[in-house]
């Protein structure tokens, strides 16, 4: 029988929604890479590789090659996949007013997991960003995919405005403030390390002051200066491009091919030449505001290449196998992500194994790589037996107000 994907014909809503699960599940793995320093280390080695830690010989290799594959690129992959579920979901409802009253019941009871989750497990939370931003947008799903790409990419640019504006007034802002941020985000002192370090490797209750203090920052201010304009700016673009197809892995394999070559090469042209002047200037706070920029726009680009990528795997008849793990775990989105923080707070956090600030970049990435392997075997067999995963089975019990059936049928 004829693939209909690969003759370039119309493929059915099943390979569909097929195609969006193996990229969801491609993309949680991807943002592990990323999201494993916030776990492991003080939050300042993000934004400076040299506020803590080694950063020599394969340390080094771990963090440049982090830089130019994985940060931002993944969560902007998530961010756009998030617009096009909007979409979907909607669409799926007979009844429009429904439809909205569904998806803020939705948004709330997420928002609440996500404050949850940032309070009581892991302040790197991101699905209260997601809840907040997913209530903004919804109102414009509607609007044609040239006018959500435009309004899309002015929402970007807001974030970036903003950053750019405070980097040139960093010279005249008062010296407490300078000094303050400085001291908080970008070079803490060593009492300020030494504080972090007993936080996080003491137990539980001794670890909620300085997590909750982190996450009210990424709820407030972060989200307001940065989150709110990226996230919701990519989910306008991600129910454009669900509206194009480019999502469904439908279109002729040639222009996936040409969209992963031309935009990873303009991508991890603009991230390489950014990452350079970070090390030429010293990693100077030049870095954070303008040095930022290179990274923050060149990420969507290498973001649409991975894209690119995936579809020609889904459209690969030799490559089903390999991607089914995949969309097991894109199927299990939310519980996976929970699970990446319970086994990672597990390991590094003092009521664990208090790892926290002694494993160095390479193994952290020694880490990511065998809870990627727990996810990718875990993932497929869970769905064998259940037809959602706890989270999802939770948040849909919530949102619908009656409980669906968890267990597959057996036979």
């Amino acid at each position: 029988m004829t693939d209909p994907a690969a003759a370039g014909g119309p493929v059915s809503q099943a390979a569909r929604i097929d195609s969006l699960d193996v990229l969801r599940g491609f993309a949680l793995l991807g943002i592990l890479a990323v999201n494993i320093q916030y776990f492991a280390m003080p939050d300042a080695a993000y934004f400076n590789p040299h506020a803590y830690g080694d950063l020599q010989g394969a340390n080094l290799q771990v963090f440049v090659w982090t830089r130019l594959l994985a940060d931002q690129k993944f969560m902007t992959i998530f961010s756009m996949l998030f617009g096009a579920g909007i979409v979907l979901m909607a669409g799926r409802a007979a009844d429009p007013g429904e439809a909205r009253s569904r998806h803020y019941r939705r948004m709330a009871w997420l928002g609440l997991i996500g404050l949850l989750h940032a309070h009581l497990l892991w302040a790197g939370d991101i699905l209260f960003l997601y809840a907040v931003c997913g209530a903004l947008v919804f109102p414009l799903r509607r609007l044609s995919p040239g006018a959500l790409l435009a309004l899309g990419a002015a929402t970007i640019g807001v974030a970036s405005a903003l950053s750019l504006a405070g980097g040139a007034a960093l010279p005249n802002w008062p010296e407490a403030a300078r000094a303050e941020f400085i001291n908080t985000i970008w070079q803490p002192p060593p009492a300020a390390v030494d504080a972090d370090l007993a936080a996080y490797r003491g137990g539980w209750l001794e670890q909620l002051p300085a997590r909750s203090a982190t996450a009210f920052a990424f709820e407030t201010l972060i989200l307001l200066t940065w989150g709110l304009w990226r996230a919701g700016g990519l989910m306008l673009i991600g129910m454009a491009l669900f509206k194009l197809d480019v999502f469904d892995a439908q279109r002729p394999r040639r222009p996936y091919g040409a969209l992963a070559g031309a935009a990873l090469f303009l991508g991890l042209s603009i991230d390489s030449y950014g990452l350079a002047l970070d090390f030429r200037y010293g990693w100077d706070i030049w870095s954070f505001f303008q040095g930022e920029q290179f990274n923050y726009w060149g990420s969507i680009p290498v973001s649409l290449g991975y894209v690119g990528l995936v579809m020609l795997a889904c459209r690969t008849p030799a490559l089903r196998g390999a991607t089914r793990p995949f969309a097991a775990i894109g199927q299990t989105a939310l519980s996976n992500y929970l699970l990446q923080t319970v086994i990672c707070t597990t390991l590094f956090y003092g009521h664990g194994l208090g790892w926290y600030g002694s494993v160095d970049r390479l193994g952290q990435i020694g880490v990511v790589a065998a809870v990627w392997v727990v996810q990718l075997i875990a993932s497929p067999l869970w769905l064998r037996r259940f037809r959602f995963g706890p989270a999802e089975w939770t948040l849909r019990t919530l949102t619908y107000g009656s409980r669906p059936a968890l267990r597959r049928a057996e036979g």
